[in-house]
């Protein structure tokens, strides 16, 4: 077996054992099986919330630990296949395993960094909310572009994206929009990316077609379920109705149908306009502004490893976390990790997992890749 296919063999292997250590595979084990004959006993559910705080242990255990066998079985059956071929000469069988185990190690590297995503709310989804800085038609416009890269992020990778809210530009693009990312681990994945994005191009809308700097930011915070309680007083918040902004046309809103709510004490706002029902528009705005207050308790639990995270700053050169050169050079770089492409269009059209992953797993170890929040 040639050194490369070794290699390869060794590096999931790797993987596998960071994923039994994480797991604590002993131990895991033990208490799957402890949850699976509690789960069997008829008086589970006479307490729905503690059955259903089981039942998700249970299924976290249940896939984590079916997960690292599946990636050892088809280990075991590659690297069987590849010796059968060279025992045979049979190249095309070779060829086949080899590109199989190849797939396999990326495959368990990536499940090595998402087994790191154990914060509580990391495999819930999230809210994203895109809001252009100062700059006028072309920091509208980036805005738009940046919410385009993400929504195609999301569905390459099998995430559902509903659209709730949007503030459209004077000229083109966007003020602001919020969408709902939806599928496991949204929030696990897309916290990485909340902060200042900066672009640098020709402007399209500049006639002496000069070079501007334009910035926009970029909000993740997860969706909370009935089991997180957060208690908000109506007494503290302000409730706007307004007509739903958009591109107009038949389908425009015609009724003050969208719902905007500022939480005076913090000064956090939320809006949604996704339905024609303003009863619906107000309970997705309630889940919002929830999901916001857990969002900032869970950035002040953090605030010892990083304590600029809860700073609201303008949108401008203080707070970026990555840049967008697209002239005179081709340039994406993550400013906090260090991770950069000259595939400037691949990113744009979507291709974000080596920047988030580069900056979880700087998070994790304590460094640099944290949230940044701006409005």
């Amino acid at each position: 077996m040639r050194a490369e296919i070794e290699a390869i063999a060794n590096d999931i292997n790797q993987s596998i054992e960071l994923l039994r250590r994480h797991l604590d595979w002993d131990n895991a084990l033990r208490r799957l099986d402890e949850l699976n004959a509690r789960s069997e006993n008829p008086d589970l559910w006479n307490d729905a919330a503690a059955a259903q705080k089981l039942m998700r242990e249970r299924t976290h255990l249940e896939q984590s630990t079916n997960t690292v066998r599946q990636i050892e079985r088809e280990r075991d059956d590659f690297l069987g296949l590849i010796e059968l071929g060279e025992m045979e000469d049979d190249q095309v069988v070779v060829a086949d395993a080899e590109e199989g185990l190849r797939t396999l190690r990326e495959r368990a590297r990536k499940m090595e960094l998402e087994s790191l995503l154990s914060d509580e709310a990391d495999s819930n989804d999230c809210y994203l909310e895109v809001h252009a800085g100062a700059g006028g038609t072309e920091a509208q416009d980036w805005a738009e572009i940046l919410l385009r890269m993400y929504i195609r992020w999301a569905e390459q990778h099998g995430y559902k994206v509903v659209w709730l809210e949007e503030n459209g530009g004077e000229e083109a693009g966007l003020k602001s929009a919020t969408v709902q990312v939806s599928g496991h681990n949204a929030y696990g994945w897309l916290k990485t990316e909340s902060g200042v994005h900066r672009l640098v191009r020709i402007s399209p809308f500049d006639s002496a077609a000069r070079r501007h700097t334009s910035f926009s930011s970029v909000w993740v915070y997860p969706v909370i379920d009935d089991t997180i309680d957060i208690q908000i007083n109506e007494s503290d918040c302000r409730i706007d109705t307004f007509r739903a902004s958009g591109a107009g046309g038949q389908h425009i809103n015609k009724t003050d149908s969208a719902i905007r709510i500022t939480h005076i004490p913090t000064g956090i706002v939320v809006s949604c306009q996704a339905d024609r029902s303003q009863h619906r528009n107000r309970a997705m705005a309630w889940d919002m502004l929830r999901a916001r207050m857990y969002e900032a308790e869970l950035r002040k639990r953090e605030a010892v490893a990083q304590a600029e995270a809860d700073a609201k700053t303008e949108i401008g050169w203080g707070r970026q976390i990555r840049s967008y050169v697209l002239q005179p050079y081709q340039m994406v770089k993550d400013l906090r990790t260090g991770v950069e492409t000259s595939d400037t269009q691949g990113v744009l059209d979507g291709d974000l997992d080596s920047f988030m992953a580069a900056s979880l797993a700087a998070r994790i170890q304590g460094g640099v890749g944290g949230p940044v929040e701006a409005e």
